[in-house]
């Protein structure tokens, strides 16, 4: 439970512009890219935040990239938190460059979009249209749809 209260406190803290060259200069970007592994949903769902909420600035968008970092959000995008898919998505978008958009807008990544945009949760049901729409193709958006016709997509839906 400590564990959990002091990365619910640094996640907080990333939210804040005036905190990014402290967090990084204590190496929380990768705390939280560590913690996307955890077996406990909650410190995941709070480093995924916690990313989310510095991947705004350009200095930790490029350490992210840097650090492999888009791979373990995507796996994040399998959560059964909703908060967590939420962020994941978001990082998603705000980590999205030329350089990195072949990798967050990959086809798994589409088809899993595709599937959230049929989502219950209007949140989510939105965030997942406005990825599509602004940030895929319609090329990749018709071959993920394709694809999804013939293959079962593993990627479940989080739980409310």
């Amino acid at each position: 439970e400590a564990k959990e209260q002091v990365l619910a406190n640094l996640a907080n803290f990333a939210y804040d512009p005036n905190n990014y060259e402290y967090l990084r200069q204590l190496q929380v970007l990768d705390l939280f890219l560590d913690m996307l592994t955890e077996d406990n949903e909650t410190l995941v769902e709070f480093a995924m935040g916690g990313l989310c909420n510095l991947c705004l600035d350009k200095t930790n968008k490029d350490y992210i990239l840097e650090a492999n970092g888009v791979e373990p959000i995507i796996n994040c995008l399998s959560s059964p938190n909703e908060e967590t898919v939420m962020s994941a998505v978001t990082a998603l978008m705000f980590l999205t460059t030329p350089r990195s958009r072949q990798q967050t807008t990959a086809l798994p990544v589409v088809e899993c979009m595709l599937r959230f945009s049929l989502s219950a949760s209007r949140r989510l049901s939105n965030l997942a249209t406005v990825f599509l729409e602004d940030y895929c193709t319609p090329l990749q958006v018709e071959e993920a749809r394709n694809l999804s016709k013939h293959t079962a997509v593993g990627i479940p839906l989080p739980k409310d």
